[in-house]
């Protein structure tokens, strides 16, 4: 048994390195969103489309490709994928302008269906009792990935100002933001070689009537004597895939997949309105806004990224000892917690800026010659209680350009504000999400629709999924510009208690279980297990 586990391991690490390219390539643009605003002279609205789009895309995207990998295999698709990763990264690094920019990660963001496939053929090759820990291999991959980006991004930003002569040379220092995009060519160029030595799903290769092929490989993922058995059952719950694709459509919203649609719709949305994408893509921005200043703000995203990774170790551990459903309740638990104390932390904040702060700022370099900091004495000796208050009056001062541009150094100039209180928060945040809704979402969709149905139920839930991001990332940007810091974060809090209580109300534990059993249990609509 022991040598079949090692090849299903070995097979979900290989896929799940596509997890590491989506972490990698929806991270980077942390560290660039603030270059590109300032070189192509982006809006706060255009600045989310940057962030954003491909999510956007991905939304598209994740409608044909749960039935174009029942059509044509998870691994094909696989394939496809990881060569349009490697495309959109080399167009992202040489944009000339916005426009070329959002069609870059656009095309990127077609990829990212990644996140529909992946989860999908690990599922179908894994054994039930590690089926839990593969699939969140694929999550561990892309917190790891979110991780190397935050790092990359900070590397190069370190570099960029080092004053090395090379560093100019090369571009390190004006265009940093090109190396931190063009970095995920790499990763992108190492997914696509690895998807060339994995075997086609089994279950999708009986679906197909090539039941020989799929015993070739079943042979590798289980003990001789289970093979029969299983491909008996593999036969039985796929007798229905040889309806066309609109009946199986049709049949997501039948009354023996009622409690799995919800439950997938439900947890769907509440892993994105939560607000985890907005930590994870702004995470600079975010630290920014307490006052730290630019260097410091790229320092913490990358301690976001290694609590990331060391808490999803944690669910991985956990997932298939605990089960789904407590994971999900404490980690639920303390998003909302973390989410309130980032809300308190930032609602208690003045900004004032001092004769003295103003001295500060005009010796940085370059500042002195592009800011006319005399305008500023016109806000000295104004206690402002609010991010808004305080961006108002700069946009009133320096003009909303000017503003936008050198927010952060006068944010910092000009904060009082408990930033280690609001670390904590979103560290705490990343901590809940990366041990519950980050691996046991992809998990649960990967387990709790029949095999017949499943590339099209999670391409239909996994695009809701996609467009709850969508407009999280977008409308952050202006959301901050709008309510303010504190009264985002509160709304955070509120869908974190709202997931919460749906979740303590309608989900059944599925550990342990094999996914003919569940297709059984919530066909029955079994609340409770």
């Amino acid at each position: 048994m022991k040598n079949h586990s090692q090849h299903a391991i070995f097979y979900a690490v290989l896929v799940s390195l596509g997890g590491f390219v989506f972490g990698f390539d929806a991270s980077v643009i942390s560290g660039v969103v603030g270059s590109v605003t300032s070189e192509f002279n982006l809006s706060p609205v255009q600045s989310g489309w940057v962030v954003a789009v491909p999510t956007l895309s991905s939304a598209l995207g994740i409608l044909v490709i749960g039935p174009l990998s029942d059509a044509l295999g998870r691994k094909k698709v696989l394939l496809l994928i990881a060569f349009t990763y490697l495309l959109s990264a080399i167009a992202s690094a040489f944009a000339s302008s916005y426009i070329m920019l959002v069609a870059a990660r656009a095309l990127g963001g077609f990829a990212f269906t990644s996140l529909i496939v992946a989860p999908i053929y690990i599922a179908e090759i894994s054994p039930a009792k590690l089926r839990g820990k593969l699939v969140s291999i694929n999550q561990l991959n892309i917190v790891i990935g979110l991780s190397a980006a935050y790092f990359a991004n900070y590397f190069i930003l370190t570099l960029g100002s080092s004053g090395a002569e090379w560093v100019s040379v090369w571009g390190l220092d004006e265009h940093n933001w090109r190396w931190m995009l063009g970095c995920e060519i790499i990763p992108a160029l190492i997914f696509f070689l690895a998807l060339l030595i994995i075997p086609d799903s089994p279950r999708w290769l009986i679906q197909k009537g090539r039941e020989q092929e799929a015993r070739e490989v079943m042979v590798k993922l289980l003990p001789a004597d289970e093979v029969d058995s299983a491909i008996d059952l593999i036969k039985h719950s796929s007798a229905k895939e040889h309806e066309s694709l609109w009946a199986r459509i049709g049949s997501i919203f039948g009354p023996k997949m009622r409690l799995a649609l919800i439950l997938g719709i439900i947890i769907g949305v509440v892993q994105q309105i939560t607000g985890i994408n907005a930590i994870f893509f702004y995470a600079p921005t975010i630290f920014e806004q307490s006052g730290i200043g630019t260097d410091a703000a790229f320092a913490q995203a990358v301690l976001v990224g290694v609590i990331n990774v060391l808490f999803t170790l944690v669910a991985i551990s956990l997932i298939d000892r605990w089960g789904r459903r407590p994971l999900l309740i404490v980690g639920l638990s303390g998003i909302a917690i973390s989410m309130l104390l980032s809300a308190y932390g930032f609602s208690q904040a003045t900004y004032e800026l001092k004769p003295e702060s103003i001295v500060q700022i005009e010796k940085i370099e370059n500042i002195e010659r592009s800011l006319d900091t005399t305008k500023l004495n016109a806000m000295v000796g104004s206690v402002y209680h609010s991010d808004l208050e305080f961006k108002a009056a700069l946009t009133d001062a320096i003009g909303a350009s000017a503003a936008r541009e050198y927010e952060s150094v006068l944010i910092k100039s000009a904060a009082q504000m408990n930033a280690l209180l609001i670390l904590i928060g979103i560290l705490g945040f990343v901590a809940s999400f990366a041990m519950s809704l980050g691996p046991v979402m992809w998990a649960l969709f990967s387990e709790i629709f029949p095999n017949q149905l499943r590339g099209v139920a999670i391409s239909f839930v996994g695009m809701i999924n996609s467009m709850v991001s969508f407009f999280v990332q977008l409308l952050f940007p202006l959301e901050l510009s709008v309510l303010g810091a504190a009264l985002t974060f509160f709304s955070y809090f509120v869908f974190a208690v709202i997931g919460l209580i749906l979740v303590i109300w309608l989900l059944p534990e599925t550990k342990g279980k094999s996914l003919e059993e569940l297709e059984l249990m919530f066909a029955k609509g079994r609340l409770k297990s």
